[in-house]
């Protein structure tokens, strides 16, 4: 059926939200405060309750508002992103925080100083106001992590009040709503008592803080080589590695095609690459590869495990999925427990997002599921056995 002016078919628009995602639009530029809120409420399980210029306008508005989600400008005048964030969680903890980001080496740094400070995520932000009108990807990006971390902060908060507050509106599996079965984990594999060649790590949303603080337990006493996929832009993956260097103690670097997986080093995924392990001349090394995305992901932590299987065989990798939204790494972790590996996941009270963790333990494939704090010595504690 078309409309009466011809226009092709009438489609019927959804409902508003009786109760959508709460979110603040802070940037410097008016411009790109209406660009960006048009994108959100384009979506109606969301609604753009304030739009401001600075920081401080950001702290005191968020006084007199409700907010679950705050996208966050770095660079403005009066009070720049960096500084408000402390502020803005001083007066509402369970908000969550998405930096809006250039993608530049400065950007990049300053994205990780504002993860550290509290931030939850961050999102690439185009260099124009054309880009940002006519950017479907970023729009969809924008829009699927500000309803996870609107679903994180309505659990954060309802914690904090003893009751259960949930988001109604619908959303894919590992965003918002999933049906919770019994959690249950795996026996030890026959082969746990082998210590492992590997230690690869999965990680999205959250990831760069549960990264620090599970590689913070590792700088000594453990010999494996580390694999990290992080989905992370490029720019971004080669500032993470300098960043986990520095605060973790640890020879952490970006990936490149064709070196050597040796021991006491720690491999980053670069952006926009899957990164592989392959075997040449007998030798295992870093295989970068530019296949499509899988799950909607490039680095993706899927390809990653599949090759590290390979590579490596079952028994002697030791896998853990952290905080990230959706469920990447689920198809590879299921076939490296399968394979005799072991498996440990980031629990959901302690997660950012409980996509990827939370899919492979509901898949009941994990052999343990721990609090963020417990991960690293956990890890620490198999990898450093005796052999």
């Amino acid at each position: 059926m078309s409309d009466s002016f011809g226009r092709g078919p009438l489609t019927t628009a959804r409902p508003a939200n009786p109760d959508p995602v709460r979110v603040m639009v802070v940037d410097d530029s008016a411009v790109i405060r209406g660009l960006l809120t048009r994108a959100l409420e384009g979506d109606p399980d969301i609604r753009v309750v304030t739009s401001v210029g600075d920081g401080q306008m950001a702290v005191n508005s968020l006084q007199r508002n409700s907010i679950d989600v705050i996208v966050l400008d770095i660079e403005m005048p009066v009070m720049d992103g960096l500084t408000a964030i402390p502020k803005l969680l001083a007066v509402a903890p369970q908000v969550k925080i998405i930096m809006a980001s250039t993608l530049t080496l400065r950007g990049a740094d300053v994205s990780m100083r504002c993860l550290s400070a509290g931030a939850a995520d961050y999102i690439p932000k185009p260099t124009s106001t054309r880009e940002i009108g006519g950017a479907e990807d970023f729009k969809r990006e924008l829009v699927a992590k500000v309803k996870a971390l609107g679903a994180a902060a309505r659990r954060a908060g309802s914690r904090s009040r003893g009751e259960i507050r949930p988001l109604t509106p619908a959303a894919p599996v590992g965003l918002l709503k999933r049906e919770v079965g019994p959690i249950t984990t795996r026996p030890a594999p026959a082969g746990i008592a082998v210590k492992p060649d590997v230690i690869a790590i999965g990680s999205s949303t959250g990831g760069p803080q549960a990264l620090f603080e599970v590689l913070s337990h590792l700088k000594t006493g453990i010999s494996q080589p580390i694999l990290i996929t992080q989905h992370m832009p490029a720019t971004f993956t080669t500032i993470l590695a300098e960043h986990i260097s520095r605060q973790c103690g640890i020879d952490a670097r970006e990936a490149k095609d064709g070196e050597p997986v040796v021991q006491n080093r720690c491999y980053i995924a670069p952006g926009d690459f899957h990164m592989l392990v392959a075997q040449r001349g007998g030798t295992n090394v870093i295989a970068l590869s530019k296949d499509p995305p899988e799950n909607f992901c490039r680095p993706a932590v899927d390809p990653m495990m599949r090759s590290i299987l390979k590579a490596f065989g079952g028994r002697k990798i030791l896998a853990c999925i952290l905080t990230g939204m959706g469920q990447d790494g689920l198809k590879g972790c299921t076939d490296v427990v399968n394979g005799g590996g072991t498996l440990i996941a980031q629990d959901e009270a302690s997660s950012v997002v409980w996509g990827m963790p939370g899919a492979v333990a509901q898949a009941g494939i994990c052999n343990a599921i721990l609090p963020l704090k417990e991960i690293g010595p956990h890890i620490r504690k198999l990898a450093s056995r005796a052999a």
